[in-house]
């Protein structure tokens, strides 16, 4: 059994606390969920269970891990350069289990995961496959080598449709345990029995953990329910407060007035209103402690982000894009053909399809195309944020475009309001989390006055809790969208428009 005691580590760079005290045993047919904001040390926590050395070099922590010479399965959630740049077949061949399978083995796992077993012995780099391929063969490299429990960082980024529902299956149904991060809401009420959530309160300056052994929805609605009610206690209290502190400021204002007005000559009544202030500081006393036992307002860590402006729109005949391919390749293969794409007006657009078949290939060579125009304002997220930034910047360097006083003051303002802390701010973009370089992406489409995105999984990195202010924002964008996602709450919610994309071009998608 997996054991943590008192768990405690915080960034070396700034001081900043991650975790304290943190104690947690990993049961038999545990599926738990790892939630939080973004930048709250959930993949720290993963790595430092998982064993990795390369964790010590920006953190410092204390406390004990116990894994009693288990096997873990550890995904991590993005590759290192080096195994970027190695062979898929020389990736596979650093796993010994892999080397031990025999053909047929390697085929009924690869065919579990919707790969081609070709796929084990590809001379392609690995960072050239597509985001689902190389979750997909990582997490079939894991299965071989059956471990006794899963560390699971976003296993569900950049997958298809249908093998986000093969993994939910797997998690779900898997014998051993599994702890895992994921922002997909969805894969999260399919098959998390238990949730431990992050936070980071107080400006960043109090870390809180929080496990509870139930499912995602009946946790998010308990939450609610119990800051709800903690709120209405909350002010409840407080206005019952200053009903009594108006009343104990006119008491104790008339016996003031009465000390201050009574005549020497009767010390009777100096001794009542003697005794008469005593029972006033009593009084105060007793509101005092009143006070300190007051249910307090409920803490807790919401996702803020700021929306675009109302004046952000495109007119319904405005044509957005009328674009046409015969073939789209890479590297000598065609992945699809005759691709028509039309859109006219602030239209909501969601591109689907299976992994490998080329979409986020398609999603660059239109954004050339509309980043080039000058009747457009439009903005690219792509789905490796290093494409198109220079991650060595800070994230003020990387918002600001004149580098005049106002405009710092102003970029500061915004990430200040998106609660990037100042330290945060002094980081470079390398060194944030996904979701914090995420957020980025949008302030830096919101301040240039974007009226069209192109959004290549925009919601991968985003907290559940982030995920559905995302949504709200995106569905209420004034202009068009044009995006690939595999997030089935985004598409649902976001997009009026479902396109598959498929070897014979695009196709419409009734639902998903």
């Amino acid at each position: 059994m997996l054991q943590i005691k008192n768990l405690s580590f915080s960034n070396k760079k700034d001081l900043h606390d991650l975790l304290r005290d943190f104690t947690f045993s990993l049961r038999p047919g545990d599926k738990i969920a790892v939630i939080g904001e973004e930048g709250n040390g959930k993949s720290t926590l993963l790595r430092l269970i998982y064993g990795d050395p390369g964790v010590e070099a920006y953190i410092e922590w204390s406390g004990e891990i116990q894994r009693d010479g288990m096997t873990l399965g550890y995904l991590a959630q993005e590759l290192t350069g080096a195994q970027r740049a190695a062979s898929v077949y020389s990736f596979c061949c650093e796993e010994p289990a892999f080397l031990d399978a025999d053909p047929r083995l390697l085929g009924e796992t690869a065919a579990r995961l919707r790969l081609s077993p070709e796929l084990f012995y590809d001379p392609r780099p690995m960072g050239t496959l597509s985001g689902g391929e190389s979750v997909k063969l990582r997490m079939a490299l894991l299965t071989l080598r059956a471990p006794d429990c899963y560390l699971l960082d976003e296993p569900s980024n950049d997958l298809d449709i249908p093998t986000l529902e093969w993994l939910e299956g797997f998690i779900r149904d898997c014998p051993q345990p599994v702890l895992y991060i994921s922002h997909d809401e969805t894969l999260l009420e399919n098959t998390a029995n238990g949730i431990l959530h992050l936070e980071q309160l107080r400006k960043k300056r109090l870390p809180r953990w929080t496990l509870a052994r139930v499912g995602y929805r009946q946790y998010a609605e308990e939450r609610r329910e119990k800051f709800a009610h903690q709120e209405q206690m909350a002010r409840k209290e407080r206005a019952e407060e200053r009903e009594k502190l108006e009343k104990f400021r006119q008491i104790y204002q008339r016996v003031e007035h009465e000390q201050n007005t009574i005549s020497r000559a009767d010390p009777g009544g100096g001794r009542l209103l003697k005794k008469k202030m005593h029972g006033v500081k009593s009084l105060e006393r007793r509101l005092d402690r009143a006070h300190e036992e007051m249910t307090q307002m409920p803490e807790s860590e919401e996702a803020i982000l700021i929306g675009f402006p109302e004046t952000v729109a495109l007119p319904e005949g405005k044509v957005v894009l009328d674009f046409a391919l015969p073939r789209l390749t890479v590297g000598g293969k065609t992945l699809a053909k005759e691709i028509k794409l039309y859109i006219r007006g602030p239209r909501h657009i969601g591109i689907v399809g299976a992994n490998g078949v080329g979409k986020t290939t398609l999603l660059r060579r239109i954004a050339r195309e509309l980043l080039a125009r000058d009747d457009l304002k439009a903005a690219y997220m792509p789905q490796n944020y290093g494409e198109t930034v220079d991650e060595s910047l800070t994230p003020v360097e990387f918002l600001a475009r004149t580098g005049l006083k106002e405009e710092l003051t102003r970029v500061k303002t915004y990430l200040g309001s998106m609660k990037y802390t100042a330290e945060e701010c002094a980081h470079s973009i390398g060194e944030l989390s996904g979701g914090q370089k995420a957020k980025l992406f949008f302030l830096k489409m919101i301040l240039d006055g974007a009226n069209v995105l192109l959004l290549d999984e925009p919601t991968r990195n985003f907290s559940p809790l982030s995920g559905p202010v995302i949504r709200s924002i995106l569905g209420g964008f004034g202009g068009a969208i044009l995006s690939v996602s595999h997030d089935r709450k985004y598409l649902r919610e976001v997009c009026d428009v479902l396109l598959e994309l498929t070897p014979e071009g695009l196709r419409p998608v009734e639902e998903i």
